[in-house]
């Protein structure tokens, strides 16, 4: 029995998608049971780097979806629509769904996963995050016997790779995105990427897997690296911090017994001590790290994204739903005719969680700022701060151009709340040109 996959899109991930499925030998042997029925694309005039029978193309794509030949939906198109809709409409058709698309799933999940189970079929997207690093199911079945503290990722390689060559070359952020364009690192438009949006997705879904409840993307903060400079990426350096854009979710301290828990879930650039292993990760590379009971901390690395690795993540969940389908659970129904399906590569949970605000955050900072070249500035910023109960770890004044003087702080943990309110009575201060800058600090071991 060949179970008949429908591909939407061949792209750089459908046309990977193909190669592997077209050239089975030496891996899985449930490979050799599956078979590309259809596959839908803009125009049948391309070339193509794959050659597929032409009668297995259309542009079509509502015709796969509703087909009642396709067992499984494959959605590599991206973008938000036509693929909510077109994966709604295999939902609603008894297909099941593995897709990539980590925008669709981000801000349409709660609509897609509840159609799913009520449908009985799966959607699996391990592709969506990561590329080719296997990190949606450990989360689901390897670490499901774990309480997840914290999952801290570097999941945009651009950026990564942005940043990485600032630091390595000195330059600032406008002219390594140009080059970075013109390699092909970067889109013609970069915002989902440099902004943190395509992060902010990612986290989203990650999180959701995590702490077993839905995530609301309007409340993830997001924060990108248009601001980071040259200078903090120097000043950084002397500090013994590299900065990375990272996405951050965690379980935040109850300040009370009886409050209920909160999740912070954030995207920004931070500087990150050179000792931690997200540190070295660096170029378009990604990671993400794990902290859980018992399991300590546990790290996934590799390339994310490309048509290998990522093509490598959707085949793998196209199997778990073929092993499925072998074994007669595709659409497994319970005795009251509800449907069945297995709880560990599902996600059927309903509620959402409470996300805390930023401000309530409780983190160290880094600080630059532009002043005139006077006695007793630092004096008053430090007053400044301490009146907002931010304590300060070091203050120096690193350079002086003409009558501007340049001063860098960095706190002790504080609230971000007191430090944003701080920052408010400076930015008035006539001796304060600018705040230059001010990021966020990962400590080695943070706060629970």
């Amino acid at each position: 029995m060949a179970f008949k996959i429908g591909l939407l899109g061949l792209g750089t991930v459908g046309t990977g998608t193909v190669q592997i499925l077209l050239n089975p030998a030496q891996r899985h042997p449930l490979l050799q049971e599956l078979e590309i029925y259809r596959v839908g694309v803009r125009s049948l005039d391309k070339a193509r780097t794959v050659e597929l029978p032409t009668d297995r193309l259309t542009t079509d794509l509502e015709a796969i979806v509703t087909d009642p030949n396709v067992d499984i939906v494959v959605e590599v198109i991206g973008g938000l629509e036509p693929a909510r809709s077109l994966m709604l409409q295999a939902i609603a058709h008894g297909k099941h769904v593995v897709t990539a698309n980590k925008a669709a799933i981000a801000r349409y999940g709660d609509e897609i996963f509840t159609a799913a189970s009520k449908a009985g079929v799966y959607v699996l997207l391990e592709a969506a995050v990561g590329g080719g690093i296997p990190v949606i199911e450990p989360l689901k079945q390897s670490l499901c016997s774990n309480r997840i503290h914290t999952v801290t990722g570097i999941i945009n390689g651009t950026t990564n790779y942005i940043l990485t060559r600032m630091q390595r070359e000195g330059a600032d952020f406008a002219a390594v995105l140009a080059d970075a364009q013109r390699l092909g690192y970067a889109e013609a438009d970069p915002t989902a990427d440099v902004d943190g949006l395509d992060a902010a997705d990612k986290i989203a879904i990650l999180a959701s897997l995590a702490f077993g409840g839905r995530i609301k993307l309007p409340e993830v903060h997001c924060e990108g690296i248009r601001q980071v400079s040259a200078a903090d990426i120097a000043y950084a350096e002397k500090l013994g911090f590299v900065i990375k854009l990272l996405a951050t979710a965690k379980r935040s301290s109850q300040p009370q017994p009886d409050a209920p828990e909160q999740l912070q879930v954030r995207v920004h650039p931070t500087l990150v001590p050179k000792i931690h292993p997200l540190a070295s990760v660096n170029d378009v590379y990604n990671a993400i790290l794990i902290e859980g009971d018992p399991v300590g901390q546990v790290m996934f690395f590799g390339p994310g994204a490309g048509s290998g690795p990522t093509a490598s993540a959707v085949v793998a969940d196209i199997l778990n739903i073929a092993a499925l389908l072998k074994l007669g659970r595709g659409c497994a129904t319970q005795s009251d005719g509800t449907p069945l399906l297995d709880p560990l590569l599902a996600c059927s949970h309903q509620h959402y969680c409470a996300i805390a605000p930023i401000t309530d955050l409780i983190t160290r900072f880094y600080a630059r700022f532009l002043t005139e070249d006077t006695p007793g500035v630092i004096g008053k910023l430090g007053t400044c701060f301490g009146a907002h109960n931010v304590s300060l770890e070091s203050v120096v004044q690193t350079d002086v151009r003409g009558d501007q003087a340049e001063i860098v702080v960095v706190t002790h943990n504080v609230c971000e709340g007191d430090f944003r309110k701080a920052l408010d009575e400076i930015h008035a201060m006539e001796a304060v040109s600018r705040v230059a800058s001010t990021l966020r600090v990962l400590e080695t071991t943070e706060s629970k």
